[in-house]
């Protein structure tokens, strides 16, 4: 059985008011979005299943995916650079310490959508 994001297309377009990510690259943005989410969850949602999760934990899961599919279309460059920072004329940038974005497992994300995908109570460690 194959890989099923938790947001399609359509979700992203209509409910979500997605336009960031073009359409040929909506698919996979967002099945990548999903498999990130599950990294964080501990892989909690495949286990217990999308379906018998609440409604407000699959709305909060829904939104995030969208939130992180957006954020890493706009700083793809960034993200899978292998620099961890640079300096070109006197302008200096550095990765995974910003104030305002979370790295963990591999996975880059903006501390507020992460701690929005902490409510559903899927991201704790100790967690069963």
């Amino acid at each position: 059985m194959a890989y099923e994001p938790y947001v399609t297309p359509e979700y992203y377009k209509t409910e979500y008011g997605g336009s960031t990510v073009p359409d040929e690259k909506l698919e996979v943005i967002l099945r990548q979005a999903s498999r990130h989410i599950d990294s964080l969850t501990y892989n909690r949602i495949v286990g217990q299943g999308f379906s018998d999760l609440t409604s407000f934990q699959q709305d909060v899961i829904r939104e995030v995916v969208c939130l992180q599919a957006d954020f890493e279309h706009e700083n793809e460059d960034e993200i899978n650079t292998i620099l961890s920072s640079y300096s070109i004329n006197g302008v200096s940038a550095q990765f995974g310490g910003s104030w305002n974005v979370f790295t963990d497992k591999g996975v880059a994300m903006k501390r507020d959508v992460y701690a929005l995908l902490c409510q559903t109570g899927l991201c704790c460690r100790l967690a069963r």
